[in-house]
């Protein structure tokens, strides 16, 4: 399995409306068919920048379907969220390769 994560620091100015437009967003990424859930949440910590800063972790099974993700779908869903946040966010993505999940026994 594999985690992409994007993690964004969103300007207090537009935070509610982007927490209402993310939630969309995520649904609308999710019907790309290359993930199988995704989780939304915020960072504790206190940007030196401001600002309030969340994670959204789209699960994919395969690297394959990560690879499609970034060819068919990702770039219009950028666009969409460049157009609209632009000045008022900064966004990072990562890539993690999950190697073993443990439960408590």
């Amino acid at each position: 399995m594999y985690i992409y994560n994007v993690t964004m620091n969103i300007d207090e100015s537009i935070h509610k409306e982007w927490l209402l437009w993310i939630q969309k967003h995520i649904k609308d990424v999710l019907k790309s068919s290359a993930f199988v859930s995704a989780k939304l949440t915020q960072v504790l910590v206190e940007e030196e920048m401001g600002g309030i800063t969340y994670s959204v972790q789209y699960t994919a099974n395969s690297k394959d379907d990560l690879n499609d993700y970034y060819i068919n779908s990702a770039p219009k869903l950028r666009n969409e969220s460049m157009k609209k946040f632009a000045d008022k966010m900064i966004s990072f993505r990562t890539e993690l390769k999950v190697i073993k999940k443990f439960y408590p026994s």
